[in-house]
């Protein structure tokens, strides 16, 4: 959710993504409407929903969700694509959070830790994890464990 361009947080991200070998393309939605509460984050879902790919195995970012290590997620990366899985769509919501059916959608609800972070941030964080499991699954030293 919301528009980074110009941020610090997009500069971040366009720096991991030209590091990635993967197809990497972040879509950014935005509420053009005077919502609040559970109208917003309800367009908020939809708005998401309809800007991942078809077919597309459903990744909420979720301060609730499941903490992995960069080791655990590399792996689960790399067990998502030896399992054919071509297309993930990782999900952030607005500065509420994602809405809970969209949450409950997803395979896997993923946290970035016990703190809360903007989400701007947190899609920051996301790339240079990303990032950093593509070196793991590769054997390069980037990681150091």
């Amino acid at each position: 959710m919301g528009r980074a361009k110009g941020s610090p947080a997009a500069e971040i991200c366009q720096t991991y993504l030209k590091r990635l070998p993967w197809t990497v393309a972040i879509r950014e939605v935005e509420v053009r409407k005077n919502l609040s509460g559970e109208k917003l984050s309800l367009a908020e879902a939809e708005l998401l929903r309809a800007a991942m790919p078809d077919r597309a195995t459903l990744v909420a970012m979720d301060g609730r969700g499941k903490t992995l290590s960069s080791a655990a997620f590399a792996q689960r990366l790399g067990r998502w694509r030896d399992d054919g899985i071509a297309d993930l769509a990782f999900v952030i919501g607005g500065a509420d959070g994602l809405h809970p059916a969209l949450v409950g959608e997803a395979v896997l609800s993923l946290s970035l830790g016990a703190m809360t972070w903007p989400h701007m941030l947190a899609r920051a964080m996301l790339m240079e994890q990303l990032y950093r499991a593509h070196t793991i699954l590769a054997g390069h030293p980037y990681h150091r464990a």
